[in-house]
């Protein structure tokens, strides 16, 4: 990425955040429902913190925070910053204001544009570094922005729309006559290369540490379903018993089904006798065609035993993926969509990020980077599970096969689906 392009994406992404939170009333800023989830000012402000926190003020000469007590409000995790303010108590943070938020992003972003402009500064090279990775945890936190808002604004009995309508041209994909038929894609696997060799922090082939290194792995032969598990077909699950089947469930997950005493993906509802499903165009009639989402791990793996299949693993996800062209949607739907297309595996990145039967751990030969900046995806790879793909809110760029996303398995607020896979 040349000086320039870093640049506009730096203020592209500045004004996408933004963006989004133009359907929001004034009283959605504060929306936070449960501790997982973050309100939509508190986004705003921590990506700001980030650039300051990580650029400013290391690096731009004489640069005066807009507010001290902001390092620890703001601060997400990063405990060699210092002390955090509480995660679940984010949503008692009426002050600052959401205007004070603005100016304080106002205030980074011209800080941020002085800095920019320091080609000759002796660290110039990792500041473009930095910045890209500022770029990207912030189209990361616009991500988070809609699936942590979604889940807020469910909980109201009101189930309000955060935007009305559903685009011209996912009402059109919405009304395929006929929906792709499952079919398996067989692949014969062997000594294959999967992740990436580029530098982390490389401004211009960025990807993110936990991409690497690039390193071998054996793949038995393996199939993988062509499409995503859709509505119907999850229905026929639960049809089936299969929220009371233990047989069909991990330990652990059995476990959460009685505490939490789950019977359908998160946002299923029924209404008049009808089934709807909640999304952020408000309820909507379900789809019986459309990809399953919302589903835990947990769920992803009891469905897959329960059609006699398995989930893949992430190396099987990423050979399969980077064996055929990017599918992804150029535009952010925020609702997934039946499947469709002639590529041999659809819905790679339009629709739900796919639950893995991967355990979410480092490369042979992962290192995090120096400091507090290298918490950013190391400390996480423990009791975490891996996802691949990408989603209807899930920014462009980040759509790669190499991008690993995680979760804990009984996490169901993000749009996640099922990919089933088989061995040959």
């Amino acid at each position: 990425m040349k000086d320039n392009a870093l640049v506009t994406g730096f203020k592209t992404t500045r004004q996408q955040s933004l963006q989004a939170c133009e359907p929001l009333a004034i009283d959605d800023y504060g929306l936070q429902a449960e501790a997982f989830t973050s309100p939509p000012k508190w986004h705003l402000a921590h990506t700001s913190w980030f650039f300051e926190t990580f650029l400013l003020k290391p690096f731009l000469p004489d640069y005066q925070p807009f507010c001290e007590q902001y390092e620890v409000l703001f601060n997400s995790y990063y405990n060699a910053v210092g002390e955090q303010f509480p995660r679940p108590k984010r949503g008692l943070l009426s002050r600052p204001t959401v205007d004070e938020v603005m100016h304080y992003r106002e205030h980074v972003d011209q800080a941020m544009m002085q800095l920019l402009s320091m080609v000759d500064h002796s660290d110039y090279l990792q500041i473009c570094q930095r910045c890209r990775l500022g770029i990207e945890h912030e189209q990361q936190h616009q991500e988070l922005f809609y699936t942590d808002l979604k889940y807020s604004l469910a909980i109201n009995p009101l189930y309000p729309s955060y935007m009305n309508g559903l685009p011209e041209k996912q009402l059109t994909e919405s009304s395929v006559s006929e929906p792709a038929a499952m079919q398996w894609c067989e692949y014969q696997g062997g000594a294959v290369a999967i992740g990436v060799d580029e530098a982390p922090l490389s401004h211009e082939n960025f990807s993110f540490d936990n991409e690497s290194p690039r390193h071998t792995v054996f793949l038995q032969p393996f199939a993988l379903a062509n499409r995503l598990v859709t509505n119907a077909e999850f229905a026929a699950f639960i049809d089936d018993g299969g929220y009371q089947r233990p047989e069909l469930w991990l330990a652990d997950g059995w476990a959460v089904v009685q505490s939490e005493n789950w019977q359908a993906p998160l946002y299923w509802r029924e209404r008049d006798g009808q089934p709807v499903e909640f999304t952020l165009h408000g309820l909507l009639p379900r789809n019986p065609d459309q990809a399953v989402c919302h589903i835990s791990g947990y769920e992803a793996d009891a469905y897959a035993s329960w059609a006699k299949a398995r989930l893949p693993t992430e190396a099987e996800w990423e050979y399969a993926a980077s064996s055929q062209a990017n599918d992804h949607h150029e535009y952010m739907t925020l609702q997934p969509s039946p499947a469709s297309g002639d590529q041999p595996l659809l819905q790679l990145y339009s629709d739900c990020w796919q639950w893995t039967g991967s355990a979410y751990r480092p490369y042979p030969g992962f290192s995090p980077a120096a400091g507090a900046i290298g918490e950013y995806n190391g400390k996480f790879m423990c009791n975490q599970w891996v996802l691949r793909g990408g989603s209807c809110v899930s920014q462009a760029n980040h759509l790669r096969p190499s991008y690993r996303n995680f979760f804990y398995p009984q996490d169901r607020w993000q749009f996640s689906g099922i990919r089933l896979a088989k061995d040959l």
